[in-house]
């Protein structure tokens, strides 16, 4: 209790109201459509909570991506919707737990926050390639499975497995990365709720996620700016 005290008083003013504001809206669509099921409810808090301690670079915040996977693909498998699943948990928990060791492993300094690195063109090129490969091998397999919508379901993947990529280097672009696989999933989410609107209440959970990973963004740019003023200053 004390541990978690500690992580939410670490919260800036503005973080605390992102925060809460998301997880409200959240539930509160849940609450005007009277539909949501506990899972689902609680697989969006414990997402948004993800993302803004992701957002401050912070260990935990993998942690709580690891757990948000393995409910987030239970609830995909409900609806047929293999794409997400598959990506959740076969690319999304192992990736969240490599990206869990890599941060663990480089800490900025005595503080709670990760240290933030520059991908090299190296970096880039591997992550194309291992992209392709990827999005060409889920399409035919997403296509055997005649999962649902496998267009955009075929790009979730591809947006997913390079903001999984990212966030294992350590970069600011995964937050970039998110942002586009939240605004897949808000189109996968419309074409279910366009057929049962009691899904419109993830439609609001991928809009608080999309703003929630744009924070990230500039949260790690900022972050980058202060390490690297930091690190001239010690040479």
């Amino acid at each position: 209790m004390k541990r978690i005290k500690e992580l939410i008083l670490s919260l800036t003013l503005f973080e605390k109201i992102l925060w809460l504001c998301s997880i409200l809206g959240v539930i509160i669509s849940y609450a005007i459509s009277g539909t949501g099921e506990i899972m689902t409810v609680l697989a969006s808090v414990i997402g948004l909570t993800a993302l803004i301690f992701v957002a401050k670079g912070m260990v935990v915040g993998q942690v709580l991506i690891i757990i948000f996977s393995v409910f987030y693909g239970i609830i995909s498998l409900r609806l047929r919707y293999y794409g997400e699943m598959i990506t959740y948990l076969g690319m999304s928990a192992p990736m969240a737990v490599l990206s869990l060791i890599s941060w663990m492993k480089n800490p900025y300094g005595e503080t709670n926050e990760v240290k933030i690195s520059r991908v090299t063109k190296k970096q880039i090129a591997i992550m194309l390639i291992i992209s392709a490969f990827v999005t060409v091998g889920f399409f035919f397999i997403l296509k055997a499975l005649n999962n649902a919508k496998l267009i955009v379901s075929t790009l979730s993947v591809l947006t997913s497995f390079i903001a999984a990529y990212l966030t294992f280097l350590r970069s600011p672009f995964y937050a970039i990365g998110y942002a586009c696989n939240d605004l897949i999933l808000i189109i996968l989410w419309v074409f279910a709720a366009l057929s049962d609107p009691s899904y419109t209440p993830m439609i609001i959970c991928f809009t608080m996620f999309l703003i929630n990973d744009l924070y990230g963004f500039i949260s790690w740019h900022r972050r980058q700016k202060r390490q690297m003023m930091f690190f001239r200053d010690e040479i």
